[in-house]
């Protein structure tokens, strides 16, 4: 999961509650190991802490089915460009 939340204060609940889900792996990334009952969990809490109109945060299962479902966005929707390949 990661995160981009706008006001300061919002900030630090948001990563105060994101620590008791899982580990910090950059400022604004976690990495969770989840059921589908701590899943709901983690949303409702993320929900009470952002603005849905100023913030977004993106949800990415990582599980062994990485279909067009898996990223979730909640809040202000970043545009993901469709680039096509790029070989590095």
């Amino acid at each position: 999961m990661s995160y981009d939340i706008c006001d300061p204060k919002r900030l630090r609940k948001m990563h105060k509650k994101m620590l008791g889900f899982g580990d910090r792996v950059q400022l604004s990334v976690f990495l969770c190991d989840l059921n589908d009952k701590e899943r709901v969990l983690l949303q409702s809490a993320v929900l009470e802490v952002m603005n849905q109109q100023e913030d977004h945060v993106m949800i990415a299962d990582l599980g062994p089915s990485r279909d067009s479902g898996s990223i979730e966005f909640l809040g202000k929707r970043v545009p993901i460009l469709d680039r096509g390949a790029v070989v590095v």
